[in-house]
């Protein structure tokens, strides 16, 4: 018996290292994964950007086109009347300068001479009304340089509207 006991023995001994060796083994290993949910969730992916099939884009962009263009035309036809309307305004504005000019100059040549033939208090009243009329032409003038001043900011932003709609027609094209 003491062979048998020996080989149990020795048996119990193999096993009960064997159950270390598992134990050791299977604290290793839950070390190892015991932090698999964390992992899980910081390794997975997100996606942040859908992408698109060029086909879906071009579709998008003249839909997109088709749908501004007429609006884009609308405003440029706007844009045109009205400059135009501003430079008709502008002529007639400067035609009437030129009026009112004219008629300060005649009555300054007026008062010129009823001073030099009907004495101080003709042209006194001729002063007055030469001074009047001065104070208009200077305001008619600053009128018109505000209408002029309108008008070229008016032609830039045209233009630029232009470029930008020739630019976004070219990129279009492409």
């Amino acid at each position: 018996m003491s062979t048998t006991a020996a080989t149990l023995e020795s048996c119990v001994a193999s096993l009960r290292s064997s159950m270390q060796l598992l134990e050791s083994s299977i604290n290793i290993l839950e070390t190892g994964v015991s932090d698999l949910p964390r992992l899980s969730t910081v390794l997975q992916t997100t996606r942040h950007f859908e992408l698109v099939s060029e086909a879906d884009l071009q579709s998008a962009q003249s839909s997109l086109t088709a749908e501004i263009a007429p609006e884009v035309s609308s405003l440029l036809a706007r844009v045109n009347t009205y400059l135009d309307a501003l430079a008709r305004r502008e002529k007639s504005l400067i035609a009437k300068a030129e009026l009112q000019e004219g008629r300060l100059s005649r009555a300054s040549i007026g008062a010129n001479r009823a001073s030099g033939y009907g004495g101080n208090a003709s042209a006194g009243k001729g002063e007055a009304l030469t001074g009047l009329q001065t104070v208009k032409a200077q305001q008619l003038r600053q009128k018109k340089e505000r209408l002029s001043y309108a008008v070229g900011r008016l032609e830039l932003q045209a233009g630029q509207r232009e470029r930008q709609l020739r630019k976004s027609m070219a990129f279009q094209g492409e």
